[in-house]
């Protein structure tokens, strides 16, 4: 029988007829262990592990519906866990956690598949929360539009997630594909982060401290504008929000 000082503890709600499964790569037991209680709490279904290799090795045996993801791990590191997960097309979602200063490991996680980030210290309520719209976002999806011809040559195929440009296939992460989409649905209006916030990562509020957008219209915008530098397609306009000028 596992115990607190297992490197791995599984907890089920007997009580909860949910079946959605996480997993925690978490190194710092106690955090790990509080993560785990609160999203048992909320009916979910959870194993936990503290370092990269567990993590694989547990993930090749089972399959999850989300992972929350530490990027400083022992073994293989958490970006290196999820370039893995998304080689070998494992399609569960991923929350990364992240204390490191540098948003630049938090782009790169996103461009690896990541499908939100939270910060730390985080509470364990907001880390629910997060968990709770990536779910409910997995149920709502609808069909994306067909295929993109954008300036430059670049098109874009969101059934696929690909970008064509320079004769080469960039992939979008899912999370860049339901941006690109809603702002092409909503092209005759401005859209604020608030919006983004509610009707993409479908969170229960937008009050919420996080940089989780902007970082990720970045992202994208590395991989459709014809000049990243100089925005043409999602456009920026002050104090209000993004707008798609295609």
């Amino acid at each position: 029988m596992l115990s607190e000082a297992d490197p791995r503890t599984s907890v089920r709600s007997e009580t909860s007829p949910m079946t959605q499964k996480i997993l925690v790569v978490e190194d710092e037991q106690a955090l790990a262990f509080g993560v785990r209680d609160a999203l048992q709490h909320a009916s979910y279904e959870v194993e936990v592990v503290h370092d990269g290799d567990d993590a694989l090795n547990l993930l090749r045996r089972t399959e999850f519906d989300l992972v929350v993801l530490d990027l400083m791990l022992p073994g293989k590191n958490g970006l290196d866990v999820l370039r893995t997960l998304r080689d070998e097309r494992r399609d569960s979602r991923v929350i990364i956690l992240s204390a490191l200063a540098d948003e630049k490991d938090v782009l790169k996680g996103f461009e690896l598949g990541a499908d939100d980030y939270v910060p730390k210290p985080f509470s364990p309520r907001e880390l629910v929360a997060r968990v709770e719209a990536q779910f409910r976002r997995h149920a709502m999806d609808t069909s994306p539009p067909a295929r993109l011809d954008l300036p430059g040559g670049i098109q874009v195929d969101l059934a696929r997630l690909e970008v064509h440009r320079d004769g080469e296939v960039v992939p979008l992460t899912p999370r860049e594909g339901d941006i690109l989409d809603y702002l092409v649905r909503n092209r005759q209006r401005v859209v604020t982060r608030e919006d983004l916030l509610l009707d993409v990562w479908h969170y229960r509020s937008a009050n919420v401290e996080t940089r989780t957008v902007d970082i990720h219209i970045v992202g994208l915008r590395r991989k459709i504008e014809p000049d990243p530098s100089k925005p043409q397609l999602v456009q920026t306009v002050r104090g209000k929000g993004y707008r798609w000028y295609a």
